[in-house]
């Protein structure tokens, strides 16, 4: 199943935010499924559209500090999304990311939508546990931590999906697998404690968040920007075509460190800013082709349906006009198979 959210999105830039984040990834990802000659003629058995209610303040306290959440939520939450989208430095000052004279809707009201698509997260995690697969075309807000959103997250929805779902007893266990580009240190962050949730992030060893010897401090003791996954897979410059075999190590080391138990879901992470021809400079030290990208996501794709465990996917990063390549090539390998009348 592929779901799609309805009136959650609107360019950052109608909000006065300079972020290359294009709603078009989605529509463009979908507009090239349904073109598929096999799948068009059966888009009501794939293709699942819904219009969620935005998370609650209290689904969103489960993951999230209530001193964060509040000021989210208020009247004018500008200070706080400045933060989330790096757009106002430490004295309150706006950098070339925000320009207030091109906003054309109010601050607020981008709060609303974020919070309405990353219900979508849990409507596509609901949906697996029925169905075994989901494709989510948007969420994946692995940088949100327990005390503030960051690296343009708002809200952790992969978190505030799956602690609902352990809330009303739907699982127990989960893992998060997660394939930007970037570090799912939020992700990494929130879980530091929780037993039940086990996560993997393969991601650029240089960069941002750090995740090298340079995040220790003088002390030699881990800095609070610092969070490790339960797996972590840092992705050495110029090491794209040890990629694969970097990730499929780093799988079987979660399954070890599971001591074998199968998790109730997985959320795998699927951003498309490793492609090569992703424009954000701060995902430029990795640069998968194409293939390889829709590779890496068949790759976990293909174990976890052999585990036969639910699998739910989010988009998360992808920046720039041909982003969308990525998360389409992947469907259209994997949907047509799971249309065919031998797989019903």
């Amino acid at each position: 199943m592929i779901l799609s959210i309805e009136n959650s999105n609107a360019p950052l830039q109608d909000y006065g935010i300079q972020i290359p984040l294009l709603a078009d990834r989605y529509t463009n990802t979908l507009a090239a499924v349904r073109a598929h000659p096999e799948l068009s003629r059966c888009t009501e058995r794939w293709l699942k559209v819904a219009d969620p209610l935005a998370f609650s303040r209290e689904q969103l306290l489960r993951v999230h500090d209530a001193k964060y959440i509040d000021a989210l939520l208020s009247e004018n939450p500008l200070e706080v999304l400045g933060e989330v989208f790096e757009f106002v430095d430490a004295d309150g000052n706006f950098n070339e990311r925000y320009i207030e004279t091109t906003a054309n809707r109010p601050m607020k009201e981008l709060v609303e939508k974020r919070l309405a698509h990353a219900a979508g997260t849990l409507i596509a995690c609901e949906t697996a546990l029925e169905e075994d697969f989901c494709y989510f075309l948007g969420g994946g807000a692995h940088h949100a931590m327990r005390h503030g959103g960051r690296g343009f997250c708002v809200v952790n929805d992969l978190l505030v999906s799956v602690r609902d779902l352990q809330s009303r007893n739907k699982i127990k266990k989960a893992w998060i697998i997660d394939l930007d580009a970037h570090k799912g240190d939020g992700t990494a962050e929130i879980t530091q404690d929780d037993k039940h949730i086990l996560t993997l992030s393969i991601h650029m060893q240089k960069g941002w968040p750090l995740d090298e010897d340079s995040a220790l401090n003088e002390q030699g003791q881990l800095k609070r920007s610092y969070w490790p996954s339960t797996v972590d897979i840092p992705v050495p410059e110029g090491a794209e075509s040890f990629y694969l075999e970097l990730l499929k190590n780093g799988l079987r080391q979660l399954e070890i460190l599971s001591g074998g138990e199968k998790p109730d879901i997985v959320l795998v992470v699927d951003g498309s800013d490793p492609f090569e021809k992703d424009v954000l400079k701060s995902a430029a030290l990795l640069k998968l082709s194409l293939e390889q990208c829709i590779e890496r996501t068949k790759l976990v794709y293909s174990w976890l349906k052999a585990k036969d465990v639910p699998q739910a996917y989010v988009m998360a990063g992808g920046y720039g006009p041909d982003n969308w390549r990525v998360h389409a090539g992947f469907l259209l390998e994997v949907m047509p198979a799971r249309m065919a009348p031998s797989s019903l």
